[in-house]
């Protein structure tokens, strides 16, 4: 019976691992940069989505926050909200391409990992840019939409992508 669930259990360790390890650099990166406050890539999100608001017609500023590890945003003088650590999308990334790593099927893994990794960077500032619009424009709505919209829109482009994964490249045709 084990022979018959071998292929599923190879699969199910090499993710945990791949997992496990992942983790454990992120989080020796967060501990090296405890003392920035934020985070550098954290901040550099930041960054990226004032550029993009500001395109958008935006005034956006930022301003660090140190003892609370946050970048806070401002569109036109008016606090919006702060992004943190957990905003920069890594841990869904990690989550993503440990999926992927475990079905790893050569050089086309590497390549799709970090077109992925890409795709959802560019998702999660988009994601971040709607969110302080949505608490700038329409204030009312903004716990539904930090809490479950925008969550489920960066959650769903992970499963999509793992979708687009199985079904072209892991899966061989008979």
């Amino acid at each position: 019976m084990l022979r018959e669930f071998q292929p599923s259990l190879i699969v199910l360790l090499r993710f945990a691992g791949i997992y496990l390890l992942l983790f454990l650099v992120y989080q020796t990166y967060l501990n090296r940069t405890e003392p920035q406050g934020l985070d550098p890539f954290s901040r550099s999100v930041a960054q990226q989505v004032k550029k993009i608001q500001e395109f958008a017609g935006y005034e956006t500023t930022l301003h660090h926050v140190q003892e609370l590890r946050a970048e806070r945003f401002a569109i036109n003088g008016k606090f919006v909200s702060r992004m943190v650590e957990g905003c920069n999308a890594l841990s869904v990334m990690i989550l993503f391409a440990s999926f992927v790593l475990a079905f790893y099927k050569g050089f086309q893994t590497v390549w799709f990992v970090l077109g992925g990794i890409i795709f959802l960077h560019l998702m999660n500032i988009f994601r971040i840019m709607g969110l302080n619009i949505v608490l700038y424009e329409f204030p009312q709505y903004g716990k539904v939409t930090h809490d479950y919209l925008f969550p489920g829109f960066i959650y769903g482009m992970v499963v999509i992508l793992w979708l687009v994964w199985i079904q072209f490249f892991a899966v061989k045709k008979r």
